[in-house]
């Protein structure tokens, strides 16, 4: 295993020394955890299987990266042997399985995956695969599925599509998929994706080619890198998204992940999405999607009602990112009833790409701005929720693809807004 310290200095010695003791991999598992003390232990045990079960001939190691648990996360990872889960589940690795941790910047979790993609290099690991302790329901089959394109069949990036509630996601399906699909022109339904796979050559590229500035975000601007370098590309159905739930104040942290990371690729990427027409799909094994329609309370009207607080008390904030006659329009429907709001879609998307393009200008302060979308997004979501709550899944379905197509409609507009 040679190693560049010059270039890995982040890297602790006591971490370089676990490397080395690994030695080179076929395949490595990157689980970042923090505080998922309650739930980690059977998610290694679940990896395990998975990795035993389906590549028992490979050299493999469970990477924790751990943002300062307090709950002895880590050692639980560290702790759980192989050799205790064998005589019940009768498997058998021909080879051995490492099980390693090391810490990174906790609050968020900065740095985790540039952590994984440096000790991937380092280890000249063939496959990666990254999944989240948040996911409480990963199967053992979920390795195969996401490890198995890229070890077997040449690809380079695997992204997973879930079974979802048709009000899961709605960050997802009202701004990430549609805006992702419109400027980079392929389906890929989940771009931020909490478990998803690559190939070494991948990771190793786009470690080589980052400034890692900012930890917050990086697995999106991974994705968008492997659209852009034109890497081979698939998706895979992992079943059932089940996770930690969120509170309704985690919105703002989310979307500086996800819509703040996207907005800031945009200018780097402005030679590739400038010049893409319309979407492809992108090849996926098993289902593209699916929808669960079991019951889900959600506060609508105190959505509204913190849109129409937003739109009022963001006023000046609005002047700066806004043009006139959208803010004009969205004063006029926050004025409205319960009974007759709405937000359309083509409104959505002419506010988010005038977000989009004020963030590229830094009319204000960017943070300030992803923290302006907040109640806007709370809007749209209310209307989503209204516009579906009876809705089967194909109507749901129908209703994120026309959202689709009005984001690829108006993408023209984008890049008026970007040329001006």
């Amino acid at each position: 295993m040679e190693m560049n310290l010059a270039e890995e200095s982040f890297l602790t010695d006591d971490f370089l020394r676990q490397l080395i003791n690994v030695g080179e991999v076929d395949i490595l598992v990157g689980l970042p955890t923090h505080n998922n003390a309650k739930t980690v232990g059977s998610i290694v045990q679940t990896i395990q299987s998975g990795l035993v079960g389906a590549f028992p001939r490979e050299r493999a190691v469970i990477l924790n990266v751990d943002a300062g648990s307090r709950d002895n996360t880590p050692e639980l990872v560290t702790s759980i042997s192989i050799d205790d889960m064998r005589p019940a589940s009768n498997l058998h690795a021909l080879r051995t399985l490492h099980s390693i941790s090391t810490q990174c910047e906790a609050s968020p979790a900065k740095g985790a995956f540039r952590t994984v993609l440096a000790a991937a290099e380092l280890l000249r690991a063939r496959a990666c695969v990254l999944l989240s302790p948040d996911s409480t329901n990963i199967q053992p089959e979920w390795i195969a599925t996401l490890l198995r394109p890229i070890y077997h069949d040449g690809i380079d990036l695997v992204t997973p599509t879930y079974c979802r509630h048709k009000f899961d996601g709605l960050l997802i399906t009202n701004l990430l998929y549609p805006m992702v699909r419109a400027l980079y022109g392929l389906k890929i339904r989940e771009a931020y994706a909490t478990e998803f796979s690559f190939s070494g050559r991948l990771g190793s590229q786009f470690l080589s080619q980052n400034s890692w500035d900012d930890g917050a975000g990086a697995e999106l601007r991974f994705i968008l890198a492997a659209i852009t370098a034109k890497f081979r590309i698939c998706q895979s159905y992992l079943g059932e998204k089940i996770h930690v739930e969120r509170r309704a104040s985690d919105l703002v942290p989310a979307l500086r992940e996800t819509v703040g990371s996207l907005f800031t690729a945009l200018d780097p990427d402005l030679p590739f999405w400038s010049a893409v027409t319309g979407s492809q799909p992108v090849t996926t094994i098993g289902s593209e999607h699916e929808v669960c329609l079991g019951p889900l309370r959600i506060n609508r009207k105190r959505l509204r009602e913190m849109f129409a607080t937003g739109v009022n008390e963001l006023e000046s904030v609005f002047e700066s990112i806004l043009s006139p006659a959208t803010l004009a329009e969205l004063q006029r429907i926050a004025g409205m009833e319960e009974e007759d709001f709405a937000y359309p879609a083509e409104l959505w998307v002419k506010t988010v790409y005038e977000f989009a393009a004020s963030y590229r200008k830094s009319v204000i302060n960017r943070d300030h701005i992803i923290q302006a979308m907040a109640p806007l997004f709370r809007g749209r979501a209310c209307t989503f929720l209204t516009e579906n709550r009876n809705s089967s899944a194909d109507e749901v379905e129908s209703n994120v693809e026309s959202l689709c197509v009005d984001f690829e409609r108006l993408k023209p507009y984008l890049q008026q807004l970007w040329n001006v």
